[in-house]
């Protein structure tokens, strides 16, 4: 490569690195427990909750929502969810369909006795650091925001292994000139960690620039397929009752058999309409469990009106979640997950570290 190109991908790297760098330290931080997320709560007392009539049979979803808004009165629902480790059925509901996600009140319910389930312990801790990552708590601005640093991280990397090449030629991989200065050392760790983990950080920083457009893909998921599937239903009310829930459940199974239920969107939500619920099925393969397709269902009769297969940038989405927290292959793969997470952060620090010991000896030489 000539000098004038190796120059001009040096400056991408610089620059794009250290724009992004200090948030990708925070994406990084909040990053790590939030890979543990599921563990944590276990050890904060998720397992230790016991439900009233263990052997007893189990309410069905209707007796569930009539439980859950007796306590919420004035509410209507908005989501119903199912715990696949025990027997909670969770149940959101807002003062309107339309309910601003402050106005929510998320309700679990003990299946066996339509008693609420008792919050995990230092839940809110683990939630401030899920929107801290997310969106910073800027909401959509946010998320798009960090969606652009996660570009230029991209950025960053793809230009850091084009300036490495030619030292490749020069050294062995993995040469770390500890005899030398302390920057020239760091700068070595720099460039050797940045190599050993370049796929691993792609793939995390990609899927975490999908993750941010989460928003803008079911907007246009509800734009286009959505809005085809209920162009008949144009200019009816919401209805004043709804169908059986468990109806709709059941109605949904039937049509889409050998498969889960994920969680139930009531009518005038975000991720159904004003006339139907929308019961959201996944597979049952370490693939195909992170692909939620819905049955739309009359909310005034219960009947079937479709099964919607999500389009292709929506099941992306869908996969792009796992994928970046290292959700799908069980504890090892979290602990590796880990382990390059934490690499990554000595990559940022040390990068940080060097740009820094270049400004000081700059200055220092200045007239």
């Amino acid at each position: 490569m000539k000098p004038g190109a190796v120059r001009a991908w040096s400056l991408v790297h610089k620059w794009t690195s250290l724009v992004c760098t200090l948030f990708l330290l925070m994406l990084c931080l909040t990053g790590l427990p939030l890979i543990f997320h599921r563990e944590i709560d276990d050890a904060l007392g998720h397992d230790k909750w016991k439900p009233a009539n263990p052997s007893g049979p189990l309410m069905d979803y209707d007796q569930v929502l009539k439980a859950a808004l007796e306590r919420n009165p004035g509410h209507v629902p908005l989501f119903m969810s199912f715990d696949t480790d025990r027997p909670v059925v969770n149940v959101t509901s807002g003062p309107t369909p339309d309910a601003k996600e402050t106005d929510m009140v998320f309700s679990p319910i003990d299946q066996t006795s339509g008693d609420p389930v008792p919050d995990v312990p230092g839940g809110g801790v683990m939630d401030f650091i899920l929107q801290l990552h997310t969106d910073m708590f800027l909401g959509l601005p946010g998320m798009l925001f960090l969606g652009g640093m996660g570009v230029l991280f991209t950025a960053s990397i793809v230009s850091g292994v084009v300036v490495y090449a030619p030292f490749m030629r020069r050294m062995k991989f993995g040469t770390v000139r500890r005899s030398r200065s302390s920057k020239l050392k760091w700068l070595d760790y720099h460039n050797v960690l940045g190599m050993v983990t370049v796929a691993w950080v792609l793939v995390v920083g990609l899927t975490g620039v999908i993750n941010t457009l989460a928003d803008p893909i079911f907007e246009t998921w509800k734009t286009n397929q959505l809005a085809a599937l209920t162009a008949p239903y144009k200019g009816e009310a919401l209805p004043a009752k709804i169908a059986s829930v468990q109806q709709a459940v059941d109605t949904a199974r039937k049509a889409m058999p050998g498969m889960t239920v994920q969680f139930v969107a009531f009518p005038g939500g975000g991720f159904s309409t004003d006339h139907h619920m929308a019961v959201f099925l996944h597979g049952n393969t370490p693939l195909t469990k992170h692909i939620a397709e819905p049955a739309l269902i009359d909310a005034r009769t219960g009947a079937l009106t479709a099964v919607e297969k999500m389009p292709w940038y929506v099941e992306t989405l869908a996969l792009s979640k796992p994928l970046h927290f290292g959700d799908y292959g069980g504890l090892p793969l979290k602990i590796i997950w880990a382990i390059l997470d934490l690499i990554t952060i000595v990559v940022l620090a040390s990068g940080l570290y060097l740009w820094l010991g270049g400004r000081r000896k700059a200055v220092a030489v200045e007239p």
